[in-house]
């Protein structure tokens, strides 16, 4: 891992009513082999600072929101466009999610929602009772947003492992909201905002809410703590594409978007769902920190970056953003000063230990179990899962128990 975070500034592409690119110049955080190596890379830079984002982060990868062919580059620390869809930077999200200051049964309003990444996480901490809602511009993102969301209802263990507040997406002009339509505790735009749109935005929030948005090139936090006060907290330095206006025809008004339901009145049977669940959880230890999964051929993976590590150089005209990482002492080559450390030279036993003859296959393969098993733990179980499917009840009430259904 480097000991110091470069960052020269913040730059997002997010749907706009051009196709120019806008490009990130530089991930504030270096890549990872998985989304595991990704999120520590996100906790050690400070990026992720509270248990509740991290697991919400570990539970969804992010390479299941890229399109199959763009995957190998999910894991890096920057933004990715194709066409319409879109998601920002993982330490943008990091970043969002942690000024959301998100609690379960909250309301949260996504605008210009995307691929539903963002709100999908959201959902995993709001909870059942939350109220988790997304306006989208383009109707081709918000068919893809659905398939992804299907894809994680039906596949993703973290589905079970947690209570799910499901996001609910709607096409139109986010500058065009109906005026009768609700207030909401949390409040996120994914497109620049400009002075004159500020108030708008905020008209959106509850008293005691928070609304996070890009303003005039910088990541701000807003807090309503009153009918007619607010508390603004400036984050990071950014740059977006600007919200798309709304297109009038004939000096005619157009169409206004209308939200879901805010709340709607439970079944008594998701209510006793609920309750079960909530149950069976207090004798497993519900949804804590997700471990680390273990990865194929993770010792050879641990050599390589190790000794790609060594040869690295950093940059010796860097920027330490928020002084979030202090960079350890260097000497006028870039080098770490002072004496080899552990680390160190166990690298250079990792080294000596690759121009070996190569030996037994199964011998080979448990030395890589005890190098990469070191950071790598095994796949961790359903535990919620398995009690259910253990319990003395016919099948039906138990996938019922498990969230199971065909859309």
């Amino acid at each position: 891992m480097f000991t110091s975070i470069i960052v020269v500034k913040s730059i997002e592409c997010v749907w706009g009513e051009t196709r120019s690119e806008t490009v990130k110049m530089g991930g504030a955080v270096s890549a990872g082999e998985d989304n595991d190596e990704l999120i520590d890379n996100l906790k050690q830079a400070q990026y992720i600072r509270s248990d509740l984002v991290e697991q919400a982060f570990r539970a969804i990868d992010r390479a299941d929101y890229y399109l199959e062919e763009f995957r190998d580059s999910a894991y890096k620390d920057l933004a990715w466009r194709h066409g319409n869809i879109h998601l920002s930077a993982p330490c943008i999200y990091s970043e969002v999610m942690e000024a959301l200051d998100l609690q379960p049964g909250l309301s949260f309003l996504n605008l210009g929602s995307g691929t539903g990444y963002l709100s999908t996480m959201v959902g995993l901490i709001l909870g059942p009772f939350g109220v988790n809602h997304g306006v989208e511009l383009h109707q081709d993102v918000i068919e893809y947003a659905y398939q992804k969301l299907e894809f994680f209802i039906k596949t993703s263990d973290s589905f079970d492992r947690f209570e799910f507040c499901e996001p609910c997406f709607v096409i139109g002009n986010c500058l065009e909201i109906a005026p009768e339509s609700g207030q909401y505790d949390r409040v996120y735009c994914g497109a620049g905002v400009q002075r004159e749109q500020e108030d708008y935005m905020k008209n959106l929030l509850k008293v005691g809410g928070i609304l996070v948005l890009p303003l005039e090139e910088k990541l701000t936090k807003i807090t309503r703590t009153g009918y007619n006060s607010w508390e603004t907290k400036k984050i990071i330095a950014v740059s977006f594409a600007p919200l798309v206006l709304p297109k009038h025809r004939d000096n005619s008004k157009s169409k206004a978007v209308p939200l879901p339901t805010m709340f709607e009145v439970r079944t008594l049977q998701d209510l006793a769902r609920i309750s079960i669940r909530l149950t069976l959880k207090k004798t497993v230890a519900g949804p804590g920190p997700l471990p680390r999964r273990r990865l194929a051929h993770s010792g050879e993976r641990f050599r390589r970056r190790r000794a790609q590590h060594r040869g690295s150089t950093l940059l010796s005209n860097r920027y330490v953003f928020m002084s979030r990482l202090i960079p350890g002492p260097m000497d006028n080559n870039n080098n770490r000063s002072g004496t080899d450390t552990e680390e160190e030279q166990e690298d250079e036993e990792v080294e000596e230990g690759n121009c070996r003859v190569l030996g037994d296959p199964e011998e080979e393969e448990e030395e890589e179990r005890r190098e990469g098993g070191a950071l790598l733990h095994e796949a961790p179980v359903n535990l919620l899962r398995e009690r259910i499917l253990g319990l003395p009840l016919p099948e039906p009430l138990k996938m019922y128990l498990l969230h199971y259904r065909e859309k």
